[in-house]
């Protein structure tokens, strides 16, 4: 059975950073591309980064230059490491993992940048 257990999320003033983990089991890591999404309150689910299984990323715009995501596929763990974090930055952050027809989500870690 797949699971995806992010965490890492929390409380940052804006400028701060965080890194998300999101590690996973039941899969066959390796194949997977890896993506990080967001939903802010009244807002659609929108990606932030993906990992292709070569490790080739890509991000949104909004975090271009400001988030770095990476695999382990040892670990088979994913991670977003976000710098220079703003307030439009505060969601709910999804882990995704997906190949072929096999579609997996974590259950979501809050990140929230305040003053």
């Amino acid at each position: 059975q797949a699971q995806l257990v992010e965490s890492g999320g929390g409380l940052v003033q804006p400028g701060g950073s965080l890194r998300l983990s999101c590690a996973t089991s039941g899969i066959y890591f390796g194949n997977y591309i890896m993506g990080w999404y967001r939903q802010a309150p009244g807002k659609q689910r929108e990606l932030v980064a993906g990992i292709r299984s070569n490790g080739s990323p890509n991000y949104s715009d909004s975090v271009k230059g400001r988030f770095t995501i990476s695999r382990d596929n040892a670990k088979s763990t994913v991670y977003l490491q976000m710098n220079s974090l703003k307030p439009e930055d505060t969601a709910v952050y999804y882990c995704n993992a997906r190949w072929l027809d096999l579609n997996y989500w974590g259950q979501g870690t809050q990140v929230t940048v305040s003053s």
